[in-house]
């Protein structure tokens, strides 16, 4: 018979906006073991599975830390309440967390003196309120009325107010009965429980115990920390932006080059100081694409983007606002054995401002090879190898400009540009490692560019610091590498010169 092994959360603590994906583990009736969802609509051997998600909502409410979400608040800021600031971020869990928030803090205030409020009702709804009204300076103790009890599930109303227990001061709401739920304003300082049950699809009544979990209290998502921005003299275009934040100059065009850092390297081992809900993938997910949208690119090229997510979450979310899409996955797959943890580079650019032409991939365990094959003795050609061989790609598209370069000799002319997308490889001692890479993909932009006189534009992450870039002559093949080493700045010199041209206005 169908059975419930195990169920768990990525995460225990939930936030606003972030979808909840439980962990379900399943024996089947032939005693193998899956993940794979048993609905109703497609019974196993006349069983199927049910969720219910529940709201524990207790008679005292509990208000949260705006700086440190997991904290309860023990203070208001009476300025955010004067100046009608969301209550959600007036909150804080000490004197001293508010004292250390202030120079942030206090943007919020200016904002709201100046009556600026760039993200109006989407603020809200992306981060949360607690509650609509608030006063005073609160205690220790704080507490509020009770919130609505229309339960919703998004913006629209999805299942009826319904009481499931009342027990203990403590009340039950049913607020979903999917295997994902994703926690609204509403459950803001609540804990939330999951129920997944074995039901007979004959008589509809569940078969054994149901498995339940429970989650910590629901979290608002914190204000993201304001970026701090470089003006380059010259490249400044903020003068030229249209009323959507477009440049409106037709000769001019701009880029975002971001690596996002795939879910599969964001463990807490390597990143121990972060909680584990920052590190969850619904969460960063949600806050990479208000952020790669908020820049209203015409060009996104993205690095360390996991297969599944591109399929899944990039590639039709960005399509939404305009963009298509191209993709470069690495050679070989992360140790977890899944196909889908492999990561790649992802190439973005807006349908109204450009138009795809022709598409390279570069692998550069192929190159490697190929290099060692004349390059580099027999007996050495193993060792060179195992040096070269790191499973990093690079992604070229030509794209065709829909709009006018201005100042052109030739105005009939197509418009063409070439795009490289690269992840050079992490690993800081192997210099020469990165600086042939970079070699390597430069040597195939100089042809490309060659024969069309197209220009260029490389974007990446080169994982390179001033200084880094040294000669290590540890093999054979960097003595040939350093001989063409000036050669390929020569070229990167070159490829900038020509985008310069492109980008003139």
């Amino acid at each position: 018979m169908l059975s419930v092994l195990r169920v768990h959360l990525p995460s225990d603590i939930p936030i606003v906006g972030c979808e909840l994906s439980p962990y379900v583990l399943l024996r089947r009736p032939d005693k193998t073991v899956t993940t794979d969802d048993v609905p109703e609509s497609a019974p196993l051997d006349g069983h199927f599975l049910r969720y219910k998600w529940y709201r524990i909502q207790s008679d005292r409410k509990v208000a949260v830390c705006s700086v440190h979400p997991s904290e309860q608040a023990t203070l208001q800021c009476l300025g955010c309440v004067k100046a009608k600031i969301p209550v959600a971020k007036s909150y804080h869990c000490s004197p001293k967390c508010f004292s250390d928030a202030w120079q942030h803090h206090r943007v919020l205030h200016d904002r709201a003196a100046s009556a600026v409020n760039e993200n109006g009702n989407e603020e809200e709804e992306i981060f949360g309120r607690f509650n609509s009204t608030g006063s005073g300076v609160i205690s220790a103790s704080l507490t509020g009325s009770a919130s609505s009890t229309s339960l919703t599930n998004g913006s629209t109303p999805l299942y009826p107010t319904a009481v499931t227990q009342r027990s203990g001061g403590e009340t039950w709401f049913e607020v979903g009965c999917s295997k994902t739920y994703t926690p609204t304003t509403d459950d803001i300082g609540h804990v939330l429980k999951f129920e997944c049950v074995v039901i007979d699809a004959e008589t509809k009544l569940p078969v054994g115990q149901p498995n339940t979990l429970l989650t910590s209290r629901v979290i608002p998502a914190p204000s993201p920390s304001p970026r701090r921005l470089i003006s380059v003299g010259g490249a400044d275009m903020m003068g030229q932006l249209d009323s959507d934040g477009r440049l409106s100059s037709s000769g001019t065009f701009t880029v975002l080059s971001y690596n996002i850092l795939s879910d599969s390297y964001a463990s807490s081992e390597l990143y121990s100081y972060c909680p584990s809900w920052a590190l969850s993938w619904p969460y960063r997910r949600q806050n990479l694409l208000r952020e790669i949208v908020g820049y209203r690119a015409d060009i996104v090229c993205l690095q360390e983007v996991q297969c599944d997510h591109f399929d899944e979450f990039f590639a039709p979310e960005l399509d939404k606002h305009g963009y298509q899409a191209l993709y470069k996955r690495k050679t070989n797959e992360v140790y977890s054995g899944n196909i889908h943890t492999i990561d790649g580079c992802a190439t973005f650019f807006r349908r109204d401002r450009f138009s795809h032409v022709k598409k390279y991939e570069v692998e550069f365990n192929k190159a490697a090879q190929s290099l060692t094959e004349v390059a580099v003795q027999t007996t050495q050609k193993k060792v060179a190898l195992n040096r070269l061989v790191k499973d990093n790609v690079a992604l070229i598209v030509v794209l065709e400009a829909k709009f006018t370069n201005q100042g052109a000799d030739n105005p009939g002319k197509r418009q063409l540009l070439c795009v490289a997308n690269t992840h050079v490889n992490v690993q800081q001692e192997l210099k020469d490692v990165k600086i042939w890479q970079v070699h390597t993909l430069l040597k195939g932009l100089e042809k490309i560019a060659a024969s069309a006189d197209i220009p260029m534009l490389v974007c990446g992450d080169f994982n390179s610091v001033p200084g880094s870039v040294e000669f290590c002559p540890v093999l054979p093949i960097h003595f040939l590498l350093w001989e063409r080493l000036i050669h390929c700045i020569r070229i990167y010199w070159s490829i900038h010169l020509q985008f310069c041209v492109l980008t003139a206005s």
